[in-house]
């Protein structure tokens, strides 16, 4: 059942993701709604199969590649869902839904095998750290898709090519206050589960910090946001410069989480 409520989800995920690439070369209110209704059907079937897999397994479901990877892609359509109803952002799925896809496709490609919770994660800090990463993530990666269409505008700009697509996008100004309500969101999330992260490992092994890979991968990325936030406020760097710094910062995220998985090092490689 569990296999099967996934396999829908990440179908309607991939018709989603068709039509919002379509809206990037011809885009229409029909194609925006039909957009929306297979995302939320998407969304709302994905989170049914996560609901039924934490029933089955008994604790929630991010402990393996194919549970963090899966958890990660629906907490990006929890924020995309929540920007866009908070935002109305144009074409931010086109930006997005192709991460999300590419996210529940590796998800699908790994071992679905539920097993036994590994001693090391038999802890409530399991569910309080895991959730303030995702989240934060998915603050990050939407940041990410922000920072792709801010580029992309001002490429239109620039060129003074100012019909189609460049209508149809967010203004400069709108797309670098998104990406900066983004970020304050995204990183305080990112410094909270590093300090639950801090306070499970020292729980667990008896010292606040331990230098493994995703740990030192997390540090990374939060001194790359704290510099976006530092520039912003203090050296007044917005536009271009923002949004490339955000999509390094995610880049790190994404290297932190596939590239744990990849080389089997450090305690992370359980989540």
């Amino acid at each position: 059942m569990g296999i099967l409520l996934f396999e829908v989800a990440l179908t309607f995920y991939f018709a989603a993701t068709i039509v919002s690439i379509t809206e990037l070369f011809k885009g229409s209110k029909v194609t925006s709604r039909l957009m929306f209704l297979l995302a939320g059907a998407g969304f709302a079937v994905h989170s049914f199969s996560i609901v039924y897999r934490y029933v089955t397994a008994g604790h929630i479901p991010i402990t393996n590649p194919h549970e963090a990877t899966s958890f990660f892609a629906w907490c990006m359509v929890l924020i995309f869902f929540l920007l866009h109803f908070r935002y109305r952002v144009g074409l931010l799925s086109s930006f997005v839904l192709p991460i999300v896809f590419s996210m529940m496709l590796i998800s699908s490609m790994l071992s679905r095998e539920i097993k036994p919770l590994s001693p090391l994660l038999q802890s409530y800090w399991l569910g309080i750290h895991t959730v303030f990463a995702f989240l934060g993530n998915a603050a990050f990666a939407m940041a990410f898709g922000i920072g792709c269409m801010y580029l992309v505008q001002e490429h239109h700009v620039k060129s003074k090519r100012l019909g189609g697509l460049f209508e149809r996008l967010p203004s400069l100004q709108t797309l670098d206050d998104i990406n900066y309500r983004l970020i304050t969101l995204g990183f305080p999330l990112l410094t909270l589960a590093i300090i639950t992260g801090a306070l499970w490992a020292d729980s667990a092994w008896g010292r606040f910090w331990n230098w493994d890979a995703r740990e030192t991968w997390s540090l990374i990325t939060w001194f790359i946001y704290a510099i976006v936030l530092h520039s912003r406020l203090v050296a007044g760097w917005r536009g271009r410069r923002a949004a490339i710094l955000s999509m390094i910062g995610f880049l790190t995220i994404i290297i932190a989480f596939f590239g744990i998985k990849l080389l089997r090092k450090g305690l992370h490689v359980f989540l």
